[in-house]
């Protein structure tokens, strides 16, 4: 029994990494800084997700939850640039 657990684990796993591959964001300048720094903690796709609800201030705030509340390693000099990104082309209007 244990080992079936394990396999369906394996193959849970593996179609959530699967997914992740599908996850594409908007091009623009910032990008790279929130792939790179958001892909860390969790899945793209709650940026797309959350994109309804959040204005800059609420991607502000969201950012800044992920560095002081979950301890994302985002360097401070990038913070500006992740925030501008995700308004720009996920901020709600």
């Amino acid at each position: 029994m244990n080992r079936a657990w394990t396999m369906l684990l394996a193959l849970v796993t593996g179609s959530a990494l699967a997914d992740e591959a599908q996850v594409h964001l908007k091009d623009g300048p910032g990008k790279a800084l929130v792939e790179a720094n958001c892909s860390m903690c969790h899945s793209l796709d709650y940026i797309p997700m959350n994109s309804p609800f959040l204005d800059r201030k609420g991607w502000e705030a969201s950012v800044t939850k992920m560095i002081k509340a979950m301890g994302a390693p985002i360097r401070e000099q990038d913070v500006g640039a992740i925030v501008d990104y995700l308004n720009a082309n996920y901020g709600k209007r």
